[in-house]
């Protein structure tokens, strides 16, 4: 019984997030697989899960302050940047739009800041954005999607930072912030099995001897091997073909072109938790550096004077 409300329990989780995001299990990845099956998303050298899904590099980029002050909500942006006129292959093989994602592993003591602390004008901007923290034992790691790219190509987190003075495992340091981001589909799934956003690879080699173009606007592919039997490849609708026939072509040889369009990008920057006492005194400082230059100028007017008074005399 045990089992089994443990088992719901994972797959309640999933089917609200789906919920609120509105999308279609088969559509994309999603960040609950990696939630399951990994403790932290970022494995010991420094490679974020999700590559193991999105094969494909792409770039990911993350804005956030250089430093700032205990208990106070930021902002750390990340753009996930690329084509909008860009296609990819579904999971039911139609054509589609790209989703993102994205994952943020922040220092610890570093969370998502509650509702009531977020400005109204992150609010806005995050209108229809559901970001979550990893799990229970990991608020310090955000995760957001699978949403819609064509809008939200920049996603803001919005983190509340911790207090040295209540937490005693937080320090006046400077931290790393890494970032991970995906958009479209993965190449594998969390089962290991390929993705249909794949190429499609003949599995015998030989000559091509016909190409069918069926009434769904998929195609039969026609193989001749070298033992002269003929063997056939289905393939779906919005695949492009690689070959042509009259070509000879060898086993696991792509037959299409790779369909993928999307791809993962990991990134990090650094944060300065800033002690408050220590700005205090770096203007105290600076307030006495401005005083003792200003005195040595006049000063310094006050003496030429003098001297310009004796050499009238």
């Amino acid at each position: 019984m045990k089992k089994i409300w443990t088992l719901i329990r994972k797959n309640l989780n999933l089917i609200i997030l789906s919920v609120v995001l509105g999308v279609s299990f088969k559509a994309s990845a999603f960040p609950i697989y990696a939630q399951n099956a990994y403790a932290n998303p970022r494995e010991a050298n420094g490679r974020i899960v999700c590559a193991n899904c999105h094969l494909a590099q792409k770039p990911t980029q993350i804005e956030s302050p250089a430093a700032v002050l205990p208990n106070s909500v930021f902002e750390a942006v990340v753009k996930i940047p690329y084509d909008l006129n860009s296609k990819q292959i579904l999971g039911d093989g139609k054509k589609g739009g790209l989703n993102v994602g994205a994952v943020v592993i922040l220092p610890e003591g570093f969370k998502l800041a509650p509702t009531k602390m977020v400005p109204a004008e992150i609010k806005a901007k995050n209108k229809g954005v559901y970001i979550a923290p990893y799990s229970a034992k990991a608020d310090n790691i955000l995760v957001v999607g699978p949403i819609g790219g064509d809008k939200h190509q920049e996603i803001i987190f919005p983190v509340l930072s911790p207090d040295p003075a209540t937490n005693s495992n937080v320090n006046f340091l400077k931290y790393p912030i890494y970032v991970g981001a995906n958009r479209g589909r993965g190449q594998v799934l969390p089962t290991g099995q390929k993705s249909n956003n794949n190429a499609i690879l003949t599995p015998v080699g030989g000559l091509v001897t016909g190409i069918q173009k069926t009434e769904k606007e998929s195609f039969v592919v026609s193989i001749k091997t070298t033992a002269g039997e003929t063997q056939t490849v289905d393939v779906p609708k919005n695949y492009r073909l690689a070959i042509s026939e009259g070509k000879t072509i060898k086993q696991d040889q792509p037959l299409t072109y790779d369909p993928n369009v999307g791809g993962f990008g990991q990134t990090e920057t650094e944060i300065v938790l800033q002690n408050p006492a220590r700005i205090v005194g770096y203007m105290v400082l600076l307030i006495c550096v401005t005083l003792c230059q200003l005195f040595l100028v006049l000063k310094k007017k006050q003496f030429e004077k003098v001297q310009a008074a004796e050499m009238n005399f």
